[in-house]
């Protein structure tokens, strides 16, 4: 039986939960998953567990902080007076907004915390700081 290696492009179906059972995210009811083994087109833990999978093993992969999205990185925070964001933008804690940089880089950022006169936004990856669990199936193997 062909097995996975790095090179290769994949078909996974998976399901991501963090650490207390919750669904972080699925490919139940859409299209696999699809990546190049190797290729850093998934974080780094995952893509390290499926050399050596055949078409239809399944897998539970721990995957540790590092290995994910990284540590939370408090630099990664910035506070910004209220008065300078538009009034129709809305402020809400949890609320995904985007920034640009000055040299023209869109950054998604999370709205972490609203004072009456500044706003700080979080550009960490909202699973940064997460241990991840992936039960994964593989699809297909398209060999390199």
């Amino acid at each position: 039986m062909t097995q996975v290696k790095t090179g290769d492009t994949v078909s996974i179906h998976y399901t991501g939960t963090l650490s207390d059972g919750s669904t972080f995210d699925s490919s139940a009811g859409r299209a696999p998953l699809e990546f190049t083994v190797g290729a850093g087109h998934i974080i780094p833990g995952l893509d390290q567990a499926i050399p050596g999978m055949a078409v239809g093993d399944t897998k539970t992969v721990q995957v540790p902080a590092d290995q994910a999205y990284g540590q939370r990185d408090p630099n990664a925070q910035q506070a910004v007076p209220r008065a300078d964001i538009p009034a129709d933008i809305p402020l809400e804690p949890g609320t995904q907004l985007q920034m640009q940089t000055p040299t023209g880089q869109v950054v998604p950022v999370m709205v972490a915390e609203v004072t009456e006169t500044e706003v700080t936004l979080d550009a960490n990856h909202p699973l940064a700081g997460q241990d991840l669990r992936f039960d994964v199936e593989l699809v297909e193997i398209k060999a390199a």
